[in-house]
């Protein structure tokens, strides 16, 4: 796998953000709500994409993604790996419909978990088994355990900066993005 596993984990955060900052500047947006749009595009690409594409190979190519992260292959684990990461992955994509903070929350909660779970887990195994894989121990044990954090304190900065603005809690982010 090389430089490319490194490389597919963050190219989806960096892809999103010039997504946002494209549709922050077509639409001429700022404030509150270009943060939404930044907290939007990570959520639906950043996060959706990168849980979809992760799914993706925990399905199909169930030997070599084990072997990336230090696993046996041919675990039947693998698909139930696959399908949460497939879901997960649906669910921020869906931000692009559902723009509101709650959705974002439950979004950011959920995946946030299993996220973080999955970070913890491949310390552990970096820690106690010296697993240096470069799907354990690489860029990916990082954005497992902080990418949820940075996404929290992004909508943490979103509603603060949009209750300073004097917008309406019923007031979504597709009334800023349409």
């Amino acid at each position: 796998m090389g430089i490319i596993a490194p490389l597919s984990t963050l190219l989806f955060p960096f892809s999103a953000l010039i997504i946002a900052f494209i549709h922050i500047h077509w639409k001429k947006i700022a404030g509150w709500q270009a943060i939404g749009a930044v907290l939007m595009w990570q959520l639906a690409v950043g996060l959706g994409l990168a849980f979809i594409w992760g799914g993706i190979g925990h399905l199909l190519m169930p030997d070599l993604v084990a072997a990336s992260i230090g696993w046996a292959a041919g675990s039947p684990f693998q698909r139930e790996v696959g399908m949460w990461d497939l879901a997960l992955g649906i669910v921020g994509v869906l931000c692009l419909k559902f723009r509101d903070e709650g959705f974002f929350a439950a979004t950011i909660i959920g995946t946030g978990l299993f996220s973080v779970g999955a970070g913890i887990g491949h310390l552990y195994e970096l820690v106690v088994n010296g697993n240096t894989a470069v799907n354990n121990a690489g860029i990916v044990m990082y954005v497992d355990l902080f990418y949820p954090l940075f996404l929290a304190a992004l909508l943490v900065v979103y509603h603060v900066r949009k209750k300073e603005a004097g917008a309406a809690d019923t007031v979504v982010l597709s009334n800023a993005l349409d």
